[in-house]
């Protein structure tokens, strides 16, 4: 095990997976000499030549349409975008080409590609370039959608994704790139669509992905210090296979549920999984189910604004305390 940041992680399963595979390659805008936006592909060039790590032009549109077909012939691209608000560009070759080849051909072409890059407001970037799209891209037959909050996620997280034969979506956060975690320098795979627990509680659960899952961490070890009320923390991972076991093995244990994301409150992943429990474990529950989400705005350009925009502990805190628990060290 070694502590290395989350961007290191990103990299690590990177070169791992390029020196197992030599149709594993990488492209996207600056990824070779500039080594990334946010230098994720540090010394992949060096280490693998132009012909695997390749410097695009800017136009997402072209070079995701050249990656998937590069896929369909039988490599394994992985696409970089600076930001996922830029796949939109690109949106005709994710949606109608990536996500339904595999169907339309009667599993006969597969389109193993990778999207990654960032996907998260609270960076100062303005609206244009702070896009959380993971429920919009979850909506989609055909394609997968990963969200890791920890360096550990990350590197198992996209190990598994490059060796998939179905299109991922990974949703990073740049605020996430530089936290610290202990991860194996062997490679590892984490499943898609396995969820993992990140906190043991007994009182409440807080169901997160990404960054928002460290919020929930925060959140509830506050509510342990100054409330003595105990939540557990889920965090989702993947958002697409989703893992509907876990999450209602979480409603059965505690029976409250406070669902936590940075995605706006309409048609976003929390208001899925609460559809998700109202169906499946409506008798678990003994209070409503609760969402902590950003403000249902385009992102604020202005930071003390956006800071306020986007969910924090407190706020969690305070939705956690609506539902009436009372904790160990309570009155």
């Amino acid at each position: 095990m070694a502590l290395i940041t989350y961007r290191e992680a990103l990299n690590q399963a990177m070169r791992q997976a390029m020196e197992a595979d030599p149709n594993v390659l990488l492209m996207g805008e600056e990824v070779a000499q500039f080594h990334g936006a946010y230098k994720v592909s540090q010394g992949l060039l060096d280490a693998f030549g132009p012909k695997r790590i390749i410097d695009t032009p800017i136009s997402e549109c072209g070079f995701a349409g050249l990656a998937i077909g590069a896929a369909m012939m039988g490599l394994r691209p992985i696409v970089e975008f600076m930001t996922w608000s830029f796949s939109f560009v690109a949106i005709d070759q994710i949606i109608n080409n990536a996500a339904n080849m595999r169907y339309m051909s009667g599993g006969l072409i597969h389109v193993p590609i990778v999207f990654r890059g960032p996907a998260n407001g609270g960076v100062n970037v303005g609206a244009t370039h702070s896009h959380t799209p993971e429920n919009f891209y979850a909506h989609i037959p055909g394609l997968k959608v990963v969200c890791p909050a920890t360096a550990y996620d990350a590197k198992g997280l996209l190990l598994s994704a490059i060796e998939d034969n179905d299109p991922v979506c990974i949703m990073e956060n740049t605020i996430l790139y530089n936290t610290k975690g202990e991860v194996p320098e062997s490679p590892y795979r984490i499943p898609l669509g396995k969820a993992d627990l990140k906190r043991d509680g007994k009182d409440v659960t807080l169901i997160a992905h990404g960054r928002a899952t460290l919020t929930a961490l925060e959140a509830a070890q506050q509510l342990a210090e100054k409330h003595g009320i105990e939540a557990q923390v889920l965090d989702l991972r993947s958002i697409r296979p989703l893992d509907e076991a876990a999450i209602l093995a979480c409603v059965q244990k505690t029976n409250r549920i406070v669902l936590v994301e940075e995605n706006r409150p309409f048609c976003g992943i929390n208001s899925q999984i609460a559809a998700l429990i109202q169906e499946k474990a409506f008798d678990d529950l003994d209070a409503p189910i609760l969402s902590v989400s950003a403000i249902d705005a385009p992102q604020i350009y202005s930071m003390p604004l956006e800071k306020l925009q986007l969910p924090d502990a407190q706020r969690v805190v305070a939705a956690v305390l609506r539902l009436g628990l009372r904790g160990a060290s309570s009155p």
